[in-house]
């Protein structure tokens, strides 16, 4: 049977990134992501905000242009995975991990230096097989379409009681 590991996250990033590189010359890129949901206290009524950060982990190409336009308090879409590991800290006590292994990335909000309001988004994607989509090419500007000819019906109104 199938199995389905999929994460979708929207936030802010909490940090710039972190890029390393592996002996095998891999990139390696982690940022915090906090995601942030409101809701209404039931004894107080009033509204709460409750934030939750997120490891995210990079790899390869997608790790390089992360650390390139990726900065703290970016907004940022994030699809990837998620990796539950284990480590044992400095006072011998095992503890849990929970990270995001980021396979796709969109820039959310305005391009830095490019002034002027409403701002462009800007899409990366992991290459890799078909489970990664490309950045849309920009489209192309159409030709004017030809007129049509004079049905003759251009002087009727367009008010037609049935």
């Amino acid at each position: 049977m199938a199995s389905v590991n999929k994460v979708i996250l929207v936030g802010n990033c909490g940090r710039d990134p972190e890029i390393r590189y592996l002996p095998s010359g891999q990139a390696v890129a982690n940022v915090t992501l906090a995601t942030s949901t409101r809701r209404k206290d039931k004894n107080t009524g009033e509204s709460v905000e409750d934030t939750q950060w997120h490891r995210v982990t990079f790899y390869d190409r997608l790790a390089e242009i992360a650390g390139e336009y990726v900065k703290k308090g970016r907004p940022i879409y994030i699809e990837g995975r998620i990796k539950y590991g284990k480590f044992t800290n400095k006072d011998g006590v095992e503890q849990n991990t929970c990270d995001i292994i980021a396979t796709e990335m969109q820039l959310l909000g305005a391009r830095e230096g490019m002034g002027g309001p409403g701002g462009e988004e800007g899409g990366y994607t992991r290459p890799g097989p078909p489970a990664s989509r490309p950045a849309a090419p920009p489209a192309k500007a159409q030709a004017a379409a030809p007129k049509k000819p004079d049905s003759g019906f251009s002087d009727m109104d367009d008010d037609i009681p049935f």
